[in-house]
This record gives structure tokens, sequence and C-alpha cells, in this order.
């Protein structure tokens, strides 16, 4: 008898381990691929920096040049005229970007530094002001975030040519890992099933 069947939702896991069991070897070469091209971008901080914040005001400037389109097709709106300022925001914002990736990354990295200063201060104050379970941790973590954007803001504005590029680095490196564990996983998953 099985006793599987007696366990809520795993058919549907058994299921989704069928459909994606076929497809391990294209998750591993993604976290392959993710992983390497996080190792350029650390290596190649200042490069991947300026390609990251080019695409983001490519991506802005797309987006806005969309809003501004879509705001003339619903012109009986009456919010019309705001999607269409907003629009023109996010066009202007990502053409200055495009225009100047190096200068905007600087500025950006400014941000970057204020957003962890002021997130690790938060969490640290709340921390130690709530005490709730594992208070500690998010001390702790309030802490590095907090220490991590003062040695940007220290080092700013020579920090704005590769921290941008050193976070995606970071960001895809673990990205590739999970795919890597996530695709080894389900290699492991289907062995079992062949043997039971």
């Amino acid at each position: 008898m099985n006793t599987n069947s007696s366990i809520p939702g795993l058919p549907a896991v058994t299921q989704e381990l069928e459909s994606l069991r076929d497809h391990w070897r294209w998750f591993l070469a993604l976290g392959i691929a993710l992983v390497l091209f996080g190792a350029i971008a650390i290596g190649s901080a200042a490069v991947a920096t300026v390609a990251v914040t080019w695409l983001f005001g490519f991506l802005l400037l797309a987006g806005g040049i969309a809003s501004i389109v879509s705001s003339f097709s619903a012109a009986r709106w009456s919010g019309t005229l705001l999607h269409l300022m907003i629009g023109v925001l996010y066009a202007v914002v990502g053409w200055m970007i495009v225009d100047r990736p190096a200068n905007s990354a600087v500025e950006l990295t400014l941000i970057i530094a204020f957003f962890l200063i002021f997130g690790g201060i938060f969490r640290i104050v709340f921390s130690l002001s709530q005490r709730f379970t594992g208070w500690g941790w998010v001390l702790l973590n309030g802490a590095v975030t907090l220490l991590l954007g003062l040695l940007i803001y220290k080092q700013w504005p020579l920090s704005g040519l590769w921290v941008i590029g050193l976070f995606v680095g970071i960001e895809l490196i673990f990205n590739g890992w999970a795919w890597i564990m996530l695709s080894l996983g389900l290699r492991q998953a289907i062995a079992e099933v062949k043997q039971s």
C-alpha cells in the first residue's frame, strides 16, 4: 500500500517533479551561466556598473514612452494628464541616465548608500525597542546594513564606479547557485523516483 497518498498535496508535488524532471539540465546550464556572468560582473565591476545603469535608464525611457503613448489612447480618462506627466518624467529621467550612465551610476550609488544607512538604523531601533523572537538576527542585519551603507558613503563618489556592478554580480552568483542547487535536487529526485 502506498503511504504517500495520505500526505496532502503530494500528488501535486509529484506532478511538478514530473513536469520539471526533463528540464534539469537547462536549469543547471542557466545556473552555471548566471554564476559565470556574476563572476565577470564582479571582476569588471566598473564596466558592469555602467552597463546596468545604462540598461536601467533605457528601461525607464521605454516605460516613459509607453506611458505617453498609452495616455493618448485613453484620452477621455480623467487621469490622462497625470499619466502623461508621469510618462514624460520617466522618459526624461531615462534619457538623462542613458546619456550619462557613469554620472548617473555615481548618483544612484549615493541613493543606495542613504537607503542602506537609514534601513540599517530602522532595523536596529526596531529590534532593540520591540525585542521580539529572533530580534538579535534583525539587529545584526541592521548593523551590517548600516555598516555597508556607511562604507559606500565614505568612499563616495569613487564607490559609484563599482558598487552597482558588484551588487549585481553578487546577486547573479547567488541566483545562479540557487538554480544549480535546484537542478541537482531535481536530478536526485528523479534518481530516487526511478529506484522506487
